[in-house]
């Protein structure tokens, strides 16, 4: 008698890129760079998903920074090149965002608190994921194909 066994595995992304950067004004600035240089060499437009990027990896400065540990920009199209998946990890879990739809709008006179109403608007879908500690990650999504 032969036996068959069979694994079905989740495919990784054919289209994938993950990069550490230091939690300054300058790594949120690289992070910007980095996403159009990288959407770029893929042949993809780059312009939401840089505004995007640039307001997560934006916060994970302000808001997620500890010293001494840096936050992981990750881009990946998935779902057969249908959806390009931008997360922003960071290592300040005790201070998670609010989610989609419960942002709250600024004062009109404010300075800051718009940029998750910007991915609000500019994604298809975005969340924030705990975990592990002492980890959470911010993610949007942008349909590729409409």
């Amino acid at each position: 008698m032969t036996l068959k066994i069979t694994r079905t595995e989740r495919s990784t992304p054919a289209r994938q890129f993950t990069v550490l950067l230091s939690p300054t004004r300058r790594g949120a600035r690289l992070a910007r760079l980095l996403t159009s240089a990288q959407l770029g060499s893929w042949g993809m437009e780059s312009e939401t998903a840089a505004q995007i990027v640039a307001e997560l990896a934006a916060n994970a400065t302000v808001h997620g920074r500890v010293p001494g540990r840096d936050f992981r920009l990750d881009l990946a199209v998935e779902d057969d090149g249908k959806r390009l998946r931008i997360e922003v990890t960071d290592t300040r879990s005790d201070r998670l965002p609010p989610g989609p739809g419960a942002v709250a709008v600024p004062a009109s006179d404010s300075e800051a608190g718009r940029g998750l109403l910007i991915v609000e608007a500019l994604a298809d879908r975005w969340g924030v994921m705990f975990g592990p500690v002492p980890r959470k990650t911010v993610w949007a999504e942008l349909d590729l194909v409409p």
